[in-house]
This record gives C-alpha cells, structure tokens and sequence, in this order.
C-alpha cells in the first residue's frame, strides 16, 4: 500500500473510525511533545544538580552559598532550593534562640522535605500522560478496528455475491485504526520507562545530598549546643 493508497483508505473510512484516528492523533502529538519536554527538563535539572554539588561540596562558607542562590532564586531549582530551605530554616531557628540540636535538624529536615516534594512534583509532572496514551491507546485503536470490521461486514447485507474485494477495504481502513494506536502507545510507553527510570535516579541524587547536608547541619548543631 503506498501513500496515496493510505491517505483514500483513511478518507474513505467511517466517520467513527476517522474520529478514532483524529483522536490517536492528538495523543500521539501530546505523548511526543509531553516526552521531549520532560525529557530536556530532566537532563537540565542532572547537570544543575551535579553543578551545584560541586560548588557545595568546595564552599567553605555556607551563608555565602545561601545568599547567591535566596538573590536568584526564580532561577534556582533542584538542589539548590533544597539546600536553601533547609539552611534557611536552621539559620531561622538558631535566631530564635533554638540550642536542641534534635529540633534544629528537625526543622531542617522538615524544610527540605517540603522543598523535595515541590521538585519531585515538577519533574514527575505530566509523565502521567504517557503512560495514559501508553495503556490506552491501544484499546481506542482496537475499538476503532472493532467497529471498522462490523462496518465492513454489515455493508455486506446489500450484496449478493460476497467477495474479498467487497469486504477487504473495509477491513483494511479498520485495522489502520489499530496500527495508529500501536504507533502512539509504544514511543509513550518507551518514553515513560525512560524518562521514569532517570527522575527516580534525580531524586536519589537529591535524597543523598540531603542526607550529606543533614550531617554538615547535625555538626554544626552540636557546635552550637556545646558553645551554649
């Protein structure tokens, strides 16, 4: 079947599998732009976060650190908001002359849970989506290849001499509904699996430095109560 071909059988289809297709369509775009967005912003939040651990890990002087990042912070994300929550929180409480260390880590810990979740939401946000068109897609292409057929056969009734040429171009027009929805579903589900696999990787680079944080933060903490 070359293109031509495709493009009458398509047209010639009924005006339920037609919307079917129009529909496999849509989702298809939305899974290929859901997938290329997601997947630029998931690449740029892994170098921001290997950028920001390595000046971290160099700096000296935390506040300095907290500062620039509290000065650009509509431009900060991932780690860095972390990290500044957190330090705010503690820097905070040692103000309001909190000595405990255990409440000192605590609201810490408190601060920068609340900020991973934010970062956790932006980048498992509309992965949903994918896995939608992934699991579904399928089933509206097989539906239309469903109707397509009984299309074709009930279009038999007004003939007397059923032939495959009388019943092959409708079912060829319904299984087309089908082929669009393997189409849509199975890039969805490979970029969903992909992109799936390397946020949860994000957010164990993000879980770990929080802990490393933690531990500086804890340090600190017991300076403090000793100095008190």
């Amino acid at each position: 079947m070359n293109d031509s071909d495709l493009i009458e059988t398509v047209l010639s289809a009924s005006p339920v599998v037609q919307a079917v297709m129009v529909l496999l369509a849509i989702m298809s775009l939305a899974a290929w732009s859901v997938a290329f967005a997601k997947s630029y912003q998931v690449r740029k939040a892994m170098r921001e976060a290997k950028e920001f651990e390595k000046t971290f890990w160099v700096t000296q002087e935390l506040s300095g650190l907290y500062q620039t990042i509290e000065s650009n912070r509509n431009e900060s994300a991932g780690l860095a908001l972390i990290f500044a929550d957190g330090f705010k929180e503690f820097a905070r409480l040692k103000q309001q002359d909190v000595h405990d260390a255990s409440d000192l880590i605590v609201g810490a810990q408190r601060s920068m849970k609340i900020a991973f979740s934010k970062q956790s939401d932006k980048l498992e946000n509309h992965l949903s989506l994918l896995a939608t068109v992934g699991s579904s897609a399928p089933y509206i292409g097989l539906f239309g290849t469903v109707w397509g057929v009984m299309h074709a056969f009930q279009s038999l009734g007004d003939v007397q001499h059923a032939t495959l040429a009388s019943v092959a171009p409708g079912i060829s027009e319904a299984l087309i509904a089908t082929a669009i929805g393997l189409f849509a579903a199975i890039p969805a589900v490979i970029a969903y699996n992909r992109l799936t696999n390397r946020v949860d990787r994000l957010l164990n680079e993000y879980e770990n430095f929080a802990d490393g944080f933690l531990t500086l933060l804890q340090r600190q903490a017991h300076t403090v109560k000793i100095q008190n």
